[in-house]
């Protein structure tokens, strides 16, 4: 079977658009209405550059394309590496596990250990990162699963953050495989509906998916907590009809906006396919991997990063 490669060439650059448009307004208020930010700006890094959240979803594309299935422990070794590189920024939780590993703690073992010392922490740092897994396993939805588990599971374990991953990434599975005369939104709710029986969620977690459409914007506090993460970019792309008003809806609730950014860049690129992002939006993209590397990625890179992944899911056949 060919790969939908505008889906999933949408995915990724949807993704890192999202997180670049996003990581201006990170630990901004909301902005109003009538302010809305539209372009790519200077923030704390240039204009156009993504940030942690796609530099760990490049260490778990690197990991993919050198072990598939995963391999959870040269994916530890990557996070600790990329952990060692001092990044400008990187999540409580997500910098307490990998300073274990980084340490020479095995990753379960360092995982569980932050896990049980705040067992009610349950960020987004495995969410935002796990679009690969659903473009590697585009055509195996066992895998594809095992994979999204697994990856949160290095960093964290909790319930809602893995269900989150494993939510998400059935989602663009169902999207993808979605019939070409199904339109954008129906495609959307249908894969919702479609997700929402096959990961079994807290009944707290799947009434946010659920709500996630009737919400009021002001209702929405973006924080990093995984399931407010996933609300609103549920909402973006649930209350809009094009791949740039969801985006623009998504980021311009500030605070966590530029992981809202890339979750809900992942689901409109499934959605509306890679031509339907905005050029001036991916001239801008750019950004350093490994950090310190002076390796510069830029749009067509994550395009054909998006074909690389996607051959791994032929080659399971």
């Amino acid at each position: 079977m060919t790969p939908p490669y505008e889906r999933l060439r949408g995915i990724a650059v949807g993704a890192v658009v999202g997180d670049a448009l996003g990581m201006p307004l990170e630990f901004q208020p909301a902005r109003p209405l009538h302010d809305l930010e539209t372009e790519m700006v200077r923030g704390p890094l240039p204009a156009g550059s993504f940030t942690d959240d796609t530099e760990m979803a490049l260490a778990l594309s690197e990991s993919l394309l050198i072990s598939h299935p995963l391999d959870p422990n040269d994916l530890a070794g990557r996070f600790a590496g990329w952990y060692a590189s001092n990044p400008p920024d990187i999540g409580i939780h997500t910098r307490n596990v990998l300073g274990m590993i980084y340490r020479g703690t095995p990753w379960r073992e360092a995982a569980t250990v932050t896990h049980r010392a705040r067992p009610d922490s349950a960020a987004n740092g495995s969410l935002m990162r796990c679009w690969p897994v659903a473009i590697a396993c585009w055509d195996n939805q066992a895998y594809l699963v095992a994979e999204s588990r697994l990856q949160s599971e290095v960093t964290h374990m909790h319930k809602d953050c893995v269900d989150a991953c494993v939510f998400t990434n059935l989602l663009l599975y169902s999207i993808i495989h979605s019939r070409s005369n199904l339109s954008p939104d129906a495609a959307l709710r249908q894969g919702i509906a479609t997700a929402l029986e096959q990961v079994s969620l807290d009944p707290d977690f799947r009434t946010v998916i659920e709500l996630a459409p009737v919400r009021s914007r002001n209702d929405l506090p973006n924080s990093g907590w995984v399931r407010h993460t996933l609300e609103s970019a549920l909402w973006a792309v649930l209350t809009t009809k094009s791949f740039e008003e969801a985006l623009v809806q998504a980021v311009n609730l500030g605070n966590d906006a530029d992981t809202t950014g890339t979750v809900t860049g992942a689901i409109a690129g499934a959605m509306y396919g890679f031509s339907a992002i905005p050029a001036r939006w991916k001239d801008l993209l750019h950004g350093e991997y490994p950090l310190r590397s002076n390796h510069i990625w830029f749009s067509n890179d994550f395009a054909k990063l998006a074909d690389d992944l996607a051959a791994l899911s032929i080659q399971q056949d």
